[in-house]
């Protein structure tokens, strides 16, 4: 069986593969195929664009994970565009061949985030839980929900991830928050309240190997790990993890100065869980922030 994937290369597309390729036939759009194949192997084939695909029912699945880096740049009005326009194209591409082919694929999944949720304070949310947001993340994550859930039908069923911080051991936003941790300078950033929420790079391709497996599986899944915490806790965590000291604190006034309207994906949080994966029987490999730090930074004892 084929499967075909869009943003491959990524964090988790890259971890993803060799997973897949012990079942299936694997095809990734890449902007540079060369780049792709020598980060993934030879075992899969690579393509420009999805224009190459001449018949989407070949494939029995579709994995989504396309999309400009959300905190690669500050957020000027173009750099929102960019980041709104990788994700909504070629989720709407995906969807209108879905639609348009007498045999679609089975399965589509389609990433989102829980920037849909945007501020929710202490309170823990789930995919059930009422949003009516008017941020740039709500915004941008509802439309691209919207996109992949049109495709859902009789014949093929979506499975959209809201998808929390995903910590790895290489890659991600874990490394980029390290270097002040490693000097001894870590600390909470804002008042250190807010949700965050995470989860584990293994179990996000844990999660997404279930739902291509789990035929009843379908609509909107909550892609965090069990037990999100505050981001004080989160950040003590990941002091004592590393065994250094843990008493800076970044301002919410430095943060808005350094980052300006991204800086509320920092300052304000979720406390998501992943109710609907768990009724659906997913068991987390690592569902603590303290087991899932250890694995990702400290060598196998």
């Amino acid at each position: 069986m084929k499967i075909l994937i869009t943003g491959g290369t990524g964090l988790i597309g890259s971890a993803l593969i060799p997973h897949l390729l012990t079942e299936y036939q694997v095809t990734v759009i890449s902007r540079n195929p060369q780049r792709a194949i020598q980060r993934l192997g030879g075992q899969v084939h690579v393509i420009r664009s999805l224009d190459e695909v001449t018949d989407i029912s070949d494939y029995f699945a579709v994995i989504n994970l396309q999309g400009e880096g959300i905190a690669d740049k500050r957020w000027s009005s173009r750099q929102k565009l960019r980041i709104e326009q990788s994700r909504w194209n070629i989720t709407r591409k995906i969807t209108e061949a879905i639609q348009e082919a007498a045999q679609p694929p089975l399965v589509f999944i389609s990433g989102s985030a829980i920037g849909y949720y945007g501020a929710q304070g202490d309170m823990p949310v789930t995919e059930n839980t009422k949003v009516e947001k008017d941020d740039f993340a709500h915004h941008l994550c509802a439309e691209w929900e919207r996109l992949a859930l049109a495709a859902d039908s009789d014949k093929t069923r979506v499975c959209v991830l809201r998808t929390g911080v995903v910590l790895a051991s290489e890659g991600g936003a874990l490394q980029k928050m390290l270097p002040p941790y490693l000097l001894g300078l870590g600390g909470p950033l804002g008042d250190g309240t807010q949700g965050f929420s995470w989860v584990h790079l293994d179990d996000m391709v844990g999660i997404i190997q279930f739902l291509l497996a789990n035929e009843q599986a379908r609509g909107i899944f909550n892609a965090t790990a069990p037990h999100p915490v505050q981001q004080q806790e989160f950040s003590k965590t990941l002091a004592r993890v590393l065994r250094k000291s843990h008493f800076m604190r970044v301002p919410a006034w430095a943060l808005k100065l350094m980052l300006g309207e991204m800086s509320q994906m920092l300052l304000t949080g979720q406390l998501v869980l992943p109710e609907r994966l768990q009724q659906a029987g997913y068991h987390f490999k690592y569902p603590n922030v303290e087991a899932a730090l250890k694995q990702c930074l400290l060598p196998p004892s």
